[in-house]
């Protein structure tokens, strides 16, 4: 079974990613990526394969794992079924390991962080009160933006650095082949949208910047990226915009036509669909004003 890459886009204003997986099941199939996540099981059942490791999952299920290491959640089959009304909830969290920067992880204080990190490249499952204490943190993480967002990471840093209530998953000796390949293909895409998102990008464009054909690279990308490209696009306009918005001197009118939205109305819409909110709220929740609902 070959693993698939996947590449979520991180918004301008947060250093990391945090997102809710809900629906009737999991969807993602056998994957990885650069960063290091951790997997909150809040509701749903099945088996849960990483690496060279098969097991199962319940609800509380916690694992942490480290870059590049295959993994999938799969459903039992009652949650396929049509009949089925029970749902699939749970919380995800992304993190490069130089996202405080290239040394935050070799400094003095990091030591015993560091090794649960390195173990984490087999994947550890959480157990016993650290489960419980972690979990308690990501469910509030989703809601939660600023340094609250990142003191909870620090907080649950700091939990299981203290802990030894862990065990691996996968076997030492696992190893998984290059990806030379898939990287710098991930690479020229990721970075061309992030060069001219604030201009109309066609598909064609940068489907020649993976050498592919535009049909090719639609399916491409959606497999790969979970999304469509204009989906994508559309992620990372709206989290410049956020990061424009901070600037009161910048009317939400130029900024929306800075970040490459031609059209208003698509642009007030795309934002209210990805913040639930509109970008005047957006606004005065940055400058602590409080929003009438």
């Amino acid at each position: 079974m070959k693993a698939v890459e996947y590449r979520l886009p991180k918004e301008f204003d947060k250093s990391f990613i945090v997102f809710k997986e809900q629906g009737l099941y999991f969807p993602c199939p056998w994957h990885y990526h650069p960063e290091y996540e951790f997997v909150l099981v809040n509701k749903s059942s099945g088996r849960r394969m990483v690496g060279d490791h098969i097991g199962t999952f319940v609800e509380g299920d916690l694992v942490l794992m480290g870059p590049s290491l295959p993994h999938v959640w799969v459903n039992d089959q009652k949650y396929f079924e049509k009949e089925n009304t029970e749902t699939a909830d749970a919380v995800v969290v992304h993190f490069l390991k130089d996202f405080l920067g290239e040394n935050f992880f070799n400094l003095p204080e990091s030591g015993p962080l560091k090794k649960i990190l390195n173990l984490s490249n087999r994947g550890l499952v959480i157990l016993g009160h650290t489960r419980y204490r972690i979990a308690k943190i990501m469910n509030d993480m989703p809601s939660q933006n600023g340094l609250k967002r990142l003191s909870s990471l620090f907080e649950i840093f700091d939990i299981l650095a203290n802990s030894s209530e862990y065990e691996p998953l996968a076997s030492p000796s696992y190893m998984e082949n290059t990806r030379d390949m898939y990287s710098d293909r991930f690479s020229k895409i990721t970075e061309y949208i992030l060069r001219n998102f604030h201009r109309d990008i066609t598909l064609k464009e940068v489907a020649d910047q993976a050498n592919m054909a535009t049909t090719t690279f639609c399916n491409f990308f959606k497999e790969h990226f979970r999304m469509t490209f204009v989906e994508y696009l559309n992620a990372i306009r709206i989290g410049h915009v956020c990061k424009l918005l901070a600037d009161k001197d910048k009317t939400i009118i130029s900024v929306a036509y800075e970040c490459g939205f031609n059209n208003l109305a698509n642009f007030n819409r795309q934002f209210k669909r990805l913040k639930d909110m509109t970008p005047k709220e957006y606004r005065k929740a940055l400058e602590g004003e409080p929003m009438m609902v």
